[in-house]
């Protein structure tokens, strides 16, 4: 990707959507955002359970907690499972790897749109989900070094599961976005924006944060 094609990227995708659980807000203004990962090395969290959270399928939230820190939830993986990864995934990458690849990132929506789609879909319209907006190009000079670009839904594997693997991630200037510039319009040439482990200090990078419950915002969350 050129410096010509990262602006018009940015030009068409100005905001980052994060969807977090009800009650996660003061955790993330305390701690920042935290890939699972980090939120397990937060809580201190190992051994066998670590395991299961890291490396297994979450067909449900998963909560954790500590005396001094409070409470967390693990979001669920209710739109992918074991049997969709081994269709999609080279007999190189178990769905376990895919997993922990995951749960090493802290994810963002390029477009209000692909939000719009995941808090309406069966399994999340009845609930309320906390979302949190940031500005684009600041997270990106931010953490340019850390930051992966992915041009499908790499936690989802229904109804049809996306052919994927490693170099289903790519750095910046890897991403093949004359390629997919040609495949799909404004907003569709990256799906995802990915982050290495956390984001710290993210009131720097905010422009707003509401309460949703399927397509309806039920309020800004206080910053």
């Amino acid at each position: 990707m050129t410096e010509e094609d990262l602006n018009e990227l940015i030009g068409d995708s100005p905001r980052l959507y994060h969807m977090a659980e009800k009650g996660a807000w003061e955790g993330i203004r305390r701690h920042g955002l935290l890939s699972t990962s980090a939120l397990l090395d937060l809580f201190q969290v190992d051994g066998q359970q670590r395991e299961t959270i890291e490396r297994k399928h979450r067909p449900a939230i998963v909560e954790i907690s500590d005396e001094e820190i409070g409470r967390a939830a693990v979001r669920d993986q209710i739109p992918m499972n074991d049997s969709g990864l081994k269709r999609a995934l080279p007999p190189s990458i178990t769905p376990a790897d895919w997993y922990e690849r995951l749960n090493s990132m802290v994810f963002f929506w390029m477009t209000e749109n692909r939000l719009l789609r995941l808090t309406g879909a069966r399994a999340y319209r009845d609930v309320e989900h906390e979302v949190i907006v940031f500005d684009t190009r600041s997270i990106i000079e931010a953490f340019s070094s850390k930051i992966w670009l992915c041009p499908i839904n790499s936690g989802c594997t229904k109804p049809m599961p996306h052919p994927r693997d490693h170099n289903t991630f790519q750095r910046i200037a890897d991403y093949d976005y004359v390629f997919w510039k040609s495949k799909w319009p404004r907003g569709e040439r990256v799906v995802e924006l990915c982050v290495e482990y956390s984001v710290p200090n993210v009131r720097q990078f905010i422009v707003d944060a509401f309460l949703i419950r399927g397509e309806q915002k039920l309020g800004t969350l206080n910053q």
